[in-house]
């Protein structure tokens, strides 16, 4: 009977993630093996690799690792072995990867590119509860200047008017700009409101000199672009 394994030192060397990692680089770590470099220790009768081992599995909806960091600290410490420290970590690690992936994705945003968009903003807006418009607003040189929040609705409708809308382009001197809003639904298809909308924004933008170049709804992973569909 092999003997039972408490701690990370009673594995054999090549199997302990800290001495994969420091001979062959993060990359060949598991997803397992890299949660467990993060959570540093085990719990009462698991290893550290175990109770990573544990937690990829409680996911049910096939993106473990997204599970685990979008979980609130409730959600987190209600599991066992995950004290509030190790929780505070899991958190931390969601929010700096989110922010690391954002900044790589702001390299490449284009204000003429609707997927690039939609991949800058994904993630702020997929997983919301409720529908909020967004704008991203952008100078001549197509630098995005920044993204003002517009408006917080509830889970299936939200209120804009377009003075809400052009007042923060030109407080920010923005001369394009793009509306953004999520679909809680997961299904990012246009209704006949977010039609209209997007006609009425356009037509005040013509009156303005501020250019409406696309309005992109985000669903679960998916974006619906109305000028890549040629509804501007």
């Amino acid at each position: 009977m092999n003997p039972v394994v408490t701690t990370m030192k009673e594995l054999p060397v090549t199997e302990r993630p800290y001495e994969k990692c420091a001979a062959g680089g993060p990359g060949i770590l598991s997803d397992a093996e890299l949660l467990a470099v993060i959570l540093k220790s085990g719990c009462h009768g698991m290893t550290a690799l175990e109770l990573s081992q544990q937690l990829l599995l409680r996911s049910r909806s096939g993106h473990p690792l997204a599970d685990i960091t979008r979980s609130t600290l409730k959600e987190l410490t209600a599991i066992p072995g995950i004290g509030t420290v190790k929780a505070i970590q899991l958190q931390c690690l969601g929010e700096l990867s989110g922010r690391m992936a954002k900044e790589n994705a702001r390299e490449r945003i284009c204000m003429t590119s609707a997927a690039s968009i939609a991949d800058y903003f994904m993630e702020d807006l997929c997983h919301l509860e409720h529908e909020e418009i967004w704008a991203a607003l952008f100078d001549t040189k197509n630098h995005l200047l920044r993204a003002v929040t517009l408006s917080k609705g509830t889970v299936n409708a939200s209120v804009i008017s377009p003075r809400e809308v052009f007042l923060a382009a030109l407080r920010h001197q923005a001369v394009f700009l793009i509306l953004l809003h999520n679909h809680p639904s997961g299904d990012p298809s246009p209704s006949r409101e977010d039609i209209l909308l997007t006609h009425r924004m356009v037509s005040a933008g013509e009156i303005l000199g501020i250019s409406l170049l696309d309005h992109i709804i985000i669903g679960d992973h998916c974006y619906f672009s109305l000028k890549e569909r040629n509804m501007i």
